[in-house]
């Protein structure tokens, strides 16, 4: 149970605009050489760049591990069909 809890936690390293290490990932929703776009614990994540590369991802553990040159980082709260879909399902039957 703790771990489940610790996956919810986001945070998001990135060392010299190389490489950038994400926690609380709950699902990649798309990804090419330009642009990675992930559903985290606090909202949407879209990575801009070039040459991106998805080097590590546990979906049990929340873990996302991208190399490549980072030109921009974008946080939105609209949720991704899925999220949404199942927001909508929990108010209906709440």
């Amino acid at each position: 149970m703790e771990e489940k809890q610790n996956s919810c936690n986001h945070k998001l390293m990135m060392n010299n605009r190389q490489s950038i290490g994400v926690t609380g990932v709950l699902d990649v929703i798309a990804f090419d050489l330009k642009e990675i776009l992930l559903e985290t614990s606090q909202g949407m994540l879209t990575i801009k760049g070039s040459d991106l590369h998805i080097n590590r991802l546990s979906v049990e553990k929340g873990d996302l591990d991208v190399e490549g040159k980072v030109d921009a980082l974008l946080y939105s709260d609209v949720m991704s069909p899925k999220m949404a879909g199942e927001n909508l399902l929990h108010r209906f039957f709440k």
